[in-house]
Parts: C-alpha cells; sequence; structure tokens
C-alpha cells in the first residue's frame, strides 16, 4: 500500500465486506456510518442474491457485489451450510479479486479492506493487492477470547465437567460455553468457520470489535497483550439511541426482512410506562415448537401485557387460538422496530435469545433482560448479562433444555417487580450512559478512528 505521501488529494476508499447474515450486516454497516460521517468514502460489498433481495439498500453507500455461488437462492438454496460455505469462499474470492481489480485501474481505488471475521479468505486477498486490511468482529470479546483458545488448543476439549478459566473471563461452566463447543460435533460447519476465523487474524492491520472498553474491559486487555491492534468500536447501532451525531440515524438501513409497519410502535403508545414484556428470539435460530409452546403459556397466563414477534416461519408452533384468547393484553407480530420498541417507554423487561445484537441492543438502551438462550453464542451473552453486568436474569431450563413456562413466569416477574428488579435497573441505566459516552465528541470512538486514520492505515 503506498504511503500518505505518495497520495493525491482524494478521498480514502474504504470497502465494508459484509457476510450475508441479518445479524453480520447491520452493525458492520452502522460501523459504516459513523466512518462515512468522518470524511471516508464507503462502499458496501455484499452479495449478489442479498443486494437483489433486500428491502432497503442505504442509498448514501455504493454497492458492490460478488458471488457465493448461489445467486438466485443464497443460503436457503444450498444443500448445505457446509457446501455453502466452500461455495462462499471459493466464488467470493474470485469475485471480490475481480472487485479489487477493477477498482485498481479506476479514480477511486480502495485503500482499506474491512471484512466480516467469518471471511478470513478476503484478508488474503486485499494482500494480493498489498491493501490495508482491519477484521471486524460481530461477535463479543468474550466469544473471541474462547474462540481463539479452542484454535490454539489451550482448552480441552471435549469440555471437562468443571469450571473452566480462561484470561479475561470469569470462571465458565460447560453450558455457558458456545453451543458448538459445548456440545462438540453439533453444526461442524460453523464449529470450522467459528475456529478458523483466526488462522490469519494476527496479519489484519487492525482488529475491531462490536463491543466497548468498559462492557468488556478485562478480556479486552487480555486480548491486547495477543493483538495489540485489538480496539473496540462498538456498539454499533444507529446514533438516534445514543449520541445523536448522525442526523436522523434511528434504523440500521439494510433489512432483510419486511417489519409490521409501525403497527408494534402504535399499540406501545398505549400502554402505560414499564408495563410490556418485549419477546423476541432474533433472526437466525428456529425455535423449538416445545418452547414456543411455553412460552405461549407464560404470556397468556401472566398479568403483563406483552409484544412477541412470531418469525413467519414459527406461526404454526403457536397454541390454537392464542392470538385471539390474548388480544386484550397481548400483540404478536412477524417483525418490528426492535430499536425503537426497546426505546419505548412502556417496555419494561426483553425476553431474549441473547444474540450479540440483541445483547447490546438491550445494554446500551438500558433495557433488563430475561435471557433464554439457545445455540451459537447465547449461553456465553447470557452469562454477561446476569452474572458480570447484572441487568437481567437466565431462565432456568429442563432436563430437555427447554425453558417452562412456570420458570420463564417467575423470572419474568422478579425482573420486572421483584426484589431484584430496582438493583437490575439502576444496572441497566449505567451500562446505558456509558455506552452512550463512547460516541459523544472526543469519546473513546473517536480516538479509535483518529488512530485508524492516521496511524496504521495512514489514509490521511
Amino acid at each position: 500500500m503506498a504511503d500518505a505521501t505518495d497520495r493525491d488529494d482524494r478521498t480514502p476508499h474504504i470497502l465494508i465486506v459484509l457476510y450475508p447474515a441479518q445479524g453480520h450486516i447491520n452493525p458492520m454497516l452502522q460501523f459504516s456510518k459513523r466512518l462515512q460521517k468522518r470524511g471516508l468514502k464507503i462502499s458496501l460489498v455484499t452479495t449478489n442474491f442479498i443486494a437483489r433481495t433486500s428491502h432497503s439498500i442505504p442509498s448514501s453507500f455504493p454497492l458492490l457485489t460478488i458471488s457465493d455461488g448461489y445467486d438466485d437462492g443464497g443460503f436457503a438454496s444450498a444443500e448445505s451450510a457446509q457446501i455453502y460455505l466452500d461455495s462462499l469462499r471459493q466464488f467470493g474470492s474470485e469475485s471480490l479479486r475481480e472487485v479489487l481489480l477493477r477498482l485498481s485501474t479506476s479514480a477511486s481505488p480502495a485503500d482499506c479492506v474491512v471484512y466480516d471475521s467469518f471471511l478470513s479468505w478476503a484478508l488474503d486477498i486485499a494482500n494480493e493487492f498489498e491493501i490495508s486490511t482491519a477484521v471486524f468482529f460481530t461477535q463479543s470479546c468474550a466469544v473471541a477470547d474462547i474462540y481463539y483458545h479452542v484454535y490454539k488448543g489451550l482448552i480441552e476439549l471435549p469440555l471437562p465437567d468443571r469450571a473452566i478459566e480462561i484470561p479475561g473471563l470469569p470462571p465458565l461452566q460447560p453450558p455457558e460455553f458456545p453451543s458448538f463447543i459445548h456440545q462438540l460435533g453439533t453444526y461442524p460447519a460453523y464449529y470450522d468457520l467459528l475456529v478458523n476465523q483466526y488462522a490469519n487474524v494476527d496479519k489484519a492491520d487492525w482488529i475491531f470489535c462490536n463491543t466497548f472498553y468498559e462492557l468488556e474491559r478485562e478480556v479486552l486487555e487480555c486480548l491486547k497483550r495477543i493483538w495489540p491492534a485489538i480496539r473496540a468500536v462498538g456498539p454499533s447501532i444507529p446514533s438516534g439511541f445514543l449520541d445523536g451525531r448522525i442526523e436522523d440515524d434511528r434504523d440500521y438501513g439494510f433489512s432483510l426482512f419486511n417489519p409490521d409497519g409501525d403497527v408494534s410502535l402504535k399499540w406501545l403508545d398505549g400502554r402505560r410506562k414499564g408495563s410490556v414484556v418485549y419477546v423476541s428470539f432474533g433472526s437466525l435460530g428456529k425455535v423449538p415448537a416445545e418452547q414456543m409452546e411455553e412460552m405461549a403459556g407464560c404470556l397468556k397466563s401472566s398479568d403483563w401485557q406483552f409484544l412477541w414477534v412470531v418469525r413467519t416461519s414459527d406461526v404454526e408452533k403457536l397454541p390454537k387460538n392464542f392470538m385471539a384468547e390474548t388480544r386484550e393484553r397481548g400483540l404478536v407480530v412477524r417483525w418490528c422496530q426492535q430499536l425503537e420498541v426497546l426505546a419505548h417507554e412502556a417496555v419494561g423487561c426483553f425476553v431474549t435469545h441473547c444474540g450479540w445484537n440483541s445483547t447490546l441492543e438491550g445494554v446500551s438502551l438500558g433495557v433488563p433482560m430475561v435471557a433464554v438462550p439457545g445455540w451459537t453464542d447465547q449461553a456465553t451473552n447470557a452469562k454477561f448479562i446476569t452474572d458480570v453486568w447484572k441487568v437481567g436474569l437466565k431462565a432456568p431450563t429442563n432436563d430437555n433444555g427447554v425453558v417452562n413456562r412456570e420458570a420463564l413466569l417467575q423470572c419474568i416477574e422478579e425482573v420486572m417487580v421483584g426484589d431484584k428488579s430496582n438493583e437490575i435497573r439502576q444496572n441497566a441505566g449505567i451500562w446505558k450512559v456509558l455506552a452512550q459516552q463512547v460516541f459523544e465528541a472526543g469519546g473513546s470512538f473517536d480516538g479509535v478512528v483518529h488512530e485508524f486514520l492516521t496511524k496504521r492505515v495512514s489514509l490521511f
């Protein structure tokens, strides 16, 4: 890469290479908005299928496309996860190389490639063009720390039946590890993908994490000893919910789902402050039928009002007549504007699957949580919600791994009005303030971006 003294006066050009899943796109897109606010030219790179089928694409960013080998159907049309990931690597590498080659002869060649950590091959392609690179972790630093230790062979597998200590983390029981490690052998394609993120991560010029320093202080300090270039750049949620420095920034702006308009918000407007239990299990994982039944039984028997996001694929799992029988107290929607919902004063509790984006949104908006983790990193995130940040409770599971209705209702009651409610709400309020401070003028994010632009990447 040319030194800053060899550059002309053109605007530096950053490519943001997205992994084709909603939960990965959102934080990188928000990071892109903040870089653009600093005067950089940002181009998004996504698959042909995602570019064609998304419900909204930010008009402020040029969109470049690569192939995953399944341009007509995307991931859902692949024979298996392993076949899709292999195809994404093969066709994505080839088409990303073509994109960089085309840009290299244009008036605005790429100066840096920021890529999702799931796409480790993007670093190798960027290196062919001697372009600076930054890997972006959309998971927590705690989870990154765990997978790194697995990759290096520093954790005994299968996990022993005892608490395990990893530098920077609280002692973890086996069920508190990511499911691909605790339940070794499940989803081998994703296990390989997650562990092999670290095969070349030390070659990246920068390592960005969607977290903030105060939230994961101990683990970040430990990881800095391994990767000096690691920096926290989150929480990557729209500016309108934090600092307000980006005008009219109230949503991510890139959706693979079609929200139910303003139905949820209009319904919330008629509810008293802190009276609503909001339930959502994210955009990816499937909720077992037994868990759906227990959730429905809990909400039906509860006196609390509720807003429940039930994806189209899960609607058939609802008990017969559930919506009709609960229409006076509850609303079921297919999708919603989650940030707007969490920010609404009527919401008093967030029953969440503990995906990292939802976890960060709940923490950043100061909403107490009931953790009902499912797979991948969710159990680890739940551990931090309950035992480290102390902003919620984890609902216990039965022998089948299902949270029964009585246990869930007890957790909801405790978070809403129980003995621990005040402490949980106070802690949630503290983390909300800390999240906002990250992006204030002169805050930690400004420091990271200044360093990124002037010291290592030498864009300015």
